[in-house]
């Protein structure tokens, strides 16, 4: 049983969001090693923005002082693994790598390749097993109160609904780069000379796993190019799952 010290602490929400509108998203980052010290925690897909929180991170007090988890459902593409190596040299990251008990082959074996018919309950379960379940038990592990990640409000109708700051299966979710549109991040990579992922020329505005993930077309864009376009989460931001 998750034994979370977060659940039955009195934070109070509604401050810390009327504190964090105020701060810049380098202001946030401080704000956050402030509140939670070791207890803190961030995720990255090495996706196509991730770039954008990484270097943020490494620019703030946080520079190695919190964990950068990385989620390897070990059905990334190529591209991502590269582009992954090039962002921990470039900018000297230390990333925790979590990935699932059970191997790709093993959960083939046993359930199928989830992802093929296209049914929301089978992505569903992939995504806990892949992603979620790794998430859960490194927080655990590490005894993680909060945990940021770059996620931002335009991207999805969940995340258009978010706060700075919420609950997310009873630890605190910090999203640092909620407010920055699209052109906030492709100039904020420019500015600091930051890689494109290879994806993006290819016409990739997002990227996850290489059998979920296309290039848009001229009537698919964004997060509708992800999971077959039935679902546009992953599981990690919503809070309807507990390990």
């Amino acid at each position: 049983m998750d034994t979370n010290p977060t659940k039955s602490t009195n934070y109070n929400l509604e401050t810390f969001n009327e504190e964090l509108q105020k701060l810049s998203s380098l202001e946030m980052l401080e704000w956050s090693l402030k509140n939670f010290e070791n207890n803190l925690a961030f995720t990255t897909s090495f996706g196509i923005q991730s770039s954008v929180l990484l270097h943020l991170i490494q620019s703030s007090s946080l520079k190695n002082q919190v964990k950068i988890f990385w989620i390897d459902t070990g059905y990334l593409p190529k591209e991502t693994y590269l582009y992954a190596n090039t962002l921990i040299n470039q900018l000297s990251l230390n990333i925790t790598i979590l990935q699932s008990e059970i191997s790709p082959a093993h959960m083939e074996a046993i359930h199928g390749k989830l992802w093929e018919n296209k049914r929301v309950e089978d992505i569903d379960k992939y995504h806990h097993m892949r992603k979620v379940d790794p998430l859960e038990k490194a927080l655990k592990k590490y005894s993680i109160n909060c945990w940021g990640s770059g996620v931002r409000a335009q991207q999805t109708t969940n995340r258009g609904q978010m706060k700075f700051i919420e609950f997310i299966r009873d630890r605190l979710s910090l999203r640092p780069l909620l407010g920055w549109s699209q052109k906030d991040i492709f100039y904020y990579m420019k500015e600091k000379n930051l890689p494109q992922h290879p994806l993006f020329m290819q016409g990739y505005s997002t990227v996850g796993d290489w059998h979920s993930s296309s290039a848009e077309s001229s009537n698919i864009k964004g997060r509708s190019t992800r999971f077959g376009g039935v679902k546009q989460e992953c599981g990690l931001h919503v809070n309807d799952y507990q390990i």
